[in-house]
């Protein structure tokens, strides 16, 4: 393959969604509460809480704001301390100081997982709860966090915007915690341009989560999860109104039948790469932890023995050859490079975590690619490392 392959483009959405969106664009009924009977939405929420094993789920516009009414439903008080991965994109933080809470960091190994030595020694009695980010589909220790978490009754709620389709002991990520939040935003497994949904089994949780998102008046009775709770919170929450609408959820269903497929093909083709870049000797991609069964859509590794100078020529020198790779911690203002979400009000000192941001890569990898497109974009990785290197090697 002599062309550098389109990694940024989706699959085409199913023909089914367009027959369906056409359908409510001649009614115009884009609004999930207008429906007497069971709203696209509605059967969304139905059809992903059983894809995944949960008793609820709940539709929303986005994963932060998924993230953001996890929080609210927890009650928590207001300045509560919650833990988070210090590599994680900056929504998630956001999403924290938005619940009027406040987000202490956590270190990240070079395996791109949350360093349990301190997660264990930074999660004490002012901790309130704890978001667990699987930051690129890189699922941490959920045994350790869970039984640390669980002897000090502290709730876990899971980011899982990059992990729909990853399993952990056979178990579906995002329903180990209390709350397990995912992300329908154009790279993901499921591509909606925009749009989130958490899940829970929960009744008094998802019973805040749905009032909160906007279920106004006794609108909540239209979703097929109502129980007594809703009554009790009725007038007692604000409304935040982040509710999904209509086309987003004709978008988002019939993808959920090519889940299962896209899982397979995005393991299949990140292995693939993977074994073909830890060849190289300035290369390394993390392994997956035994109990994970990854999904991923793209693939990250570390430069071994480069300097900062060199890390950037290597990104220069891949992007000559088609390829973009971004350097979480070299990509001016990068919003997963913790040093820069000024907005949580300090720059914590984490030298793990810096110092696996400097050197990992991030290269897009969609389940679409085939072997050619997998060898060029394999070959374009490991043939700029060894570029710089062997410049590197005659200056010196």
């Amino acid at each position: 393959m002599s062309q550098a392959p389109n990694v940024y483009d989706a699959e085409p959405i199913p023909a089914e969604a367009r027959a369906e969106i056409d359908r409510m664009l001649q009614s115009g009924d884009l609004f999930r509460y207008t429906s007497a009977e069971a709203s696209p939405v509605a059967l969304l929420e139905a059809e992903f809480a059983e894809l995944l094993g949960a008793k609820f789920a709940l539709a929303v516009s986005s994963c932060s704001a998924a993230l953001f009414l996890s929080l609210k439903a927890l009650r928590l008080p207001r300045d509560a301390k919650v833990l988070i991965p210090a590599f994680t994109f900056a929504a998630v933080p956001s999403a924290v100081v938005h619940a009027e809470c406040q987000p202490i960091l956590v270190e990240v190994g070079d395996n791109y997982r949350v360093d349990m030595a301190d997660f264990a020694a930074r999660l004490d009695d002012g901790i309130k709860a704890v978001i667990i980010s699987h930051m690129r589909g890189h699922t941490s220790d959920m045994d350790a966090i869970m039984a640390l978490c669980d002897a000090r009754d502290i709730p876990v709620i899971e980011d899982a915007a990059h992990s729909l389709g990853t399993t952990w002991n056979g178990k579906n990520i995002g329903t180990i915690g209390k709350i397990g939040c995912f992300s329908f935003q154009s790279y993901k497994l499921i591509n909606a341009g925009e749009g989130g949904i958490l899940i829970t089994d929960d009744a008094d949780l998802i019973a805040q989560a749905i009032i909160m998102s906007g279920a106004y008046e006794h609108n909540w009775k239209k979703h097929p999860v109502v129980h007594d709770r809703f009554a009790f919170w009725q007038n007692q929450l604000p409304l935040y109104n982040l509710r999904m609408q209509n086309l987003s959820a004709a978008v988002i269903r019939p993808q959920i039948k090519e889940v299962a497929r896209r899982v397979r093909d995005g393991l299949s083709n990140h292995d693939y790469v993977a074994d073909l870049l830890n060849a190289s000797p300035f290369i390394t991609v993390p392994a997956a932890l035994a109990p994970e069964r990854r999904a991923p859509d793209s693939i990250q590794f570390n430069l071994d023995g480069f300097s900062d100078e060199e890390t950037l020529a290597f990104a220069t020198e891949a992007k000559a050859h088609g390829i973009s790779v971004q350097v979480f911690g070299l990509s001016q203002d990068n919003a997963r490079a913790f040093w820069n979400w000024k907005f949580i009000g300090y720059t914590p000192e984490l030298p793990k975590t810096r110092a696996m941001l400097m050197r990992a890569c991030d290269v897009r990898l969609p389940a679409r690619l085939q072997q050619g497109d997998l060898d060029y974009i394999a070959n374009a990785l490991t043939g700029a490392a060894d570029v710089v290197k062997k410049s590197a090697r005659a200056v010196a």
